[in-house]
């Protein structure tokens, strides 16, 4: 009889004993497929193309990778069903991001009809019914609590407001009907796919992983711990290691993935101006022979050649042209921006929500490719950010000398972003006048309008400088002289735009504005946070709450604002780098986000659910939004996009050390956006110097003209990416002239 209770134990023993074992042979398997495919993204050649690039697909594979590591970490304790639902969740997205075809050349994203999608990419569109098979199970046995709670919390045209925004900038438009209903349903459906997937995984976290969540959440966002509170004023360690974050991050991404190369034809115009204002002009002699040497947004009929844009970035550029570090101009801005930020918000509302906006801004894909470019949004958010911050001390303390810096700031902006300008401006103004807030006294007020006119008023004698009329600016006559009048103008006609393929309509009407809209809206939800259940979900939410503060108030008179000016353009700015002529929109829309979390948090206590950790809950399923974003989004997008966007590539300067072209003249073969462009960013501003002359090979009698006119010099011919399918490539040369005129 003694023995039984000894056998009982001994069996108990040995049967733990055996599911420990065979735990750890599941968790060293799925880490040792998680590394072997993590190998096989990096050195497989079926991930990458010709020329040894990475393809989308390694994100896919990367992502994969990440899940089976994950999935092995917690499969044999509690949190292997959090694992599970994670797991699913990232590899959900990963394959998601397959189904979109983006590409490096200029369109609007789209997915594959689902067709399609089975028939070109099976592998991906099982992985996402697999996917939808096991969330539509383990929702279902949520479905009524869920629905409960919805009904409780959010009327019914609340509800309804939810979901039409959520299926309206779930896909870009498309000019079939058809298709385009098609893509808004599964566009809409893969959002509450991955919503649902996400519910399940933050669902199922037990009390004691919450527990030590919460206590991370408290010391990192609420201002917890010694000293910590929501009133102390200054910077504090989350906003300094964010900006160093965004900083490195913005600059390896310039670096490996945009090369240190301009690839939108603004930038290569920006780096002209700013190389040639880096040695004191404001403008250069003309090319010989200009129509071999034209570009787009160059006036190449002039005698004198300058960039038609306005002088305040190209300036700020050209300091780090002179220390030879352009491209790190932005990722050092998009740091700055990050504490401005801060401050701004900590100044509007409290510490935690600086705190999480912030946290917000750092894992943003729309913020960070941004700071990775040669573009002027960078600068304008830094300016903006910044009179908001000191117009608010000058308010408080009443300082004349933070009204003047206020105004100057502003002024400083109408020469960076004109427009842009304007509208801040004519925000702070009212601000200033106390709409939704303090009013400033008539001399802190006439000292900030002065401030404003002090400065911008400076362009007055740029434009005389570079255009010999102090009231035409440059941008304006290229337009009117090239284009038409009114080709660029604001406002509704007949007359504006460019008959681009972007621009759905000619001219610009109400409705053209509504469709820019539109597409601005999709930008926003996909490029905003990367998240897969979209990224403008928390701001619909809190929206439709009205449960809104001043501050609340102020950020919202800022988005609209922004698009209302600028449904006055004909042109919806494109899909480079988001809605970009929204980005000034970037910091309310994620201020207003955390607003919206704190919305979901109080609905779910009111309504008693989980009260104890419901905003642990919530909250956890942001920072596992982020982390998807920053293993699946920001690797796709990189190299499915901005590697070698739109085809511009620096090969040039790797021809030039391999072959030494010297004092030499090289006829670049190909279309004049990207093969001449790309090269073109290398010309000399002194076509004499004795260094590679880069001429575009449009025709033989331009060509005849640039030959005669660089006679004295050695011929290299070059065909472009367009026409080799890869980099650029040494067609001929070195020869004289005459042999590439074939007169020997």
């Amino acid at each position: 009889m003694s023995s039984q209770p000894n056998s009982a134990s001994k069996g108990s023993v040995s049967h733990h004993r055996s599911r420990g074992a065979i735990c750890w042979l599941l968790r060293v398997l799925l880490w040792s497929l998680g590394l072997a495919v993590f190998i096989f993204a990096v050195f497989s050649p079926f991930l990458k193309d010709s020329e040894g690039a990475l393809k989308g697909e390694f994100a896919f594979a990367l992502s994969v990778s990440a899940g089976l590591i994950v999935l092995g970490w917690g499969i044999c304790g509690r949190l292997r069903t959090f694992t599970f639902w994670f797991a699913a969740a990232l590899i959900g997205q990963a394959a998601a991001l397959q189904a979109i075809r983006a590409g490096k050349l200029i369109h609007y994203q789209h997915y594959l009809q689902p067709g399609m999608l089975a028939a070109a990419i099976p592998w991906a569109f099982i992985i996402i019914a697999i996917q939808a098979i096991l969330v539509g199970l383990g929702i279902a046995r949520r479905r009524s609590q869920i629905w409960r709670w919805l009904i409780s919390s959010f009327q019914y045209w609340q509800l309804v407001v939810i979901c039409l925004v959520v299926l309206i900038s779930s896909a870009a438009l498309s000019p079939s009907i058809g298709i385009y209903l098609t893509e808004l349903v599964f566009a809409t459906f893969l959002i509450l796919l991955n919503l649902a997937n996400l519910v399940l995984a933050v669902g199922v976290l037990p009390d004691d992983a919450l527990a030590k969540i919460r206590g991370f959440i408290e010391k990192v966002f609420d201002c917890a711990g010694p000293g910590g509170n929501e009133t102390a004023a200054g910077l504090d360690r989350t906003a300094l290691l964010g900006a160093l974050w965004v900083m490195i991050i913005s600059a390896l991404l310039s670096v490996f993935v945009y090369e240190r190369h301009p690839h939108v034809p603004d930038e290569v115009l920006y780096l002209f101006q700013a190389r040639y204002m880096a040695q004191g002009k404001l403008t250069v002699p003309a090319a010989p022979v200009p129509g071999a040497f034209s570009f787009y947004l160059l006036p190449y009929r002039s005698d004198q050649w300058y960039s038609i844009f306005p002088p305040g970035w190209p300036a700020l550029l050209a300091l780090g042209v002179k220390i030879g570090f352009p491209w790190l101009v932005n990722p050092i801005l998009a740091g700055v921006n990050i504490l401005l930020s801060y401050e701004l918000v900590r100044q509007l509302y409290t510490r935690r929500i600086a705190r999480w906006t912030v946290f917000l801004l750092c894992v943003s894909p729309w913020y960070i490719f941004m700071g990775m470019n040669f573009m002027s949004h960078t600068l304008a958010l830094s300016l903006a950010l910044a009179s908001a911050v000191t117009l608010i001390h000058a308010k408080e303390k009443a300082s004349l000398w933070y009204a003047l810096l206020s105004g100057a700031i502003v002024g400083a902006l109408s020469l960076v972003r004109p427009y842009d300008g304007l509208i801040v401006g004519f925000l702070l103004i009212l601000w200033a006048l106390g709409a939704l807030g303090k009013k400033m006294n008539y001399a802190s007020f006439s000292i900030f309008v002065a401030g404003i006119v002090l400065i911008s008023i400076l362009v007055l004698p740029y434009n005389y400088g570079v255009g010999g009329s102090a009231l035409k600016f440059p941008l304006q006559s290229y337009y009117a002289e090239y284009y038409g009048p009114k080709a660029n103008a604001l406002g509704f006609g007949h007359e504006r735009g460019l008959g681009w393929l972007l621009d759905a309509f000619p001219g610009h009407t109400p409705l053209e504005a509504l469709l820019n809209a539109v597409l601005n809206l999709f930008s926003v939800n996909i490029e905003l946070f990367g998240w897969s259940v979209g990224s403008i979900l928390l701001v619909t939410i809190f929206l439709v709450s009205g449960d809104y503060r001043s501050s609340d108030w102020l950020m919202i008179a800022v988005i609209a604002c922004v698009i209302g000016f600028y449904s006055l353009y004909w042109f919806s700015g494109g899909p480079d780098f988001g809605a970009r002529y929204w980005y000034l929109i970037i910091v309310p829309l994620v201020v207003l986000s955390v607003r919206g979390l704190e919305i979901i948090v109080s609905k779910l206590e009111l309504y008693g659910l989980d009260n104890l950790y419901s905003m642990t809950r919530v909250f956890s399923a942001i920072l596992a939004a982020s982390i998807f974003a920053i293993i699946n989004y920001f690797p796709w997008r990189a190299v499915d996009k901005y590697y070698h966007y739109l085809n511009m590539r620096p090969d040039v300067l790797a021809l030039d050390e391999e072959h030494e072209f010297g004092e030499s003249i090289l006829l670049v073969q190909g279309s004049a956006h990207p093969d001449y462009a790309s090269a073109w960013t290398y010309n000399p501003l002194d076509y004499s110097a004795p260094v590679p002359i880069y001429a575009w090979d449009e025709n033989p009698e331009t060509t005849a003209l640039v030959l005669s006119s660089f006679a004295d010099r050695s011929v290299w011919i070059l065909q472009g990416p367009s026409l080799t399918g890869k980099g650029y490539e040494v067609v001929e040369g070195p020869i004289s002239p005459q042999e590439a005129l074939g007169d020997e």
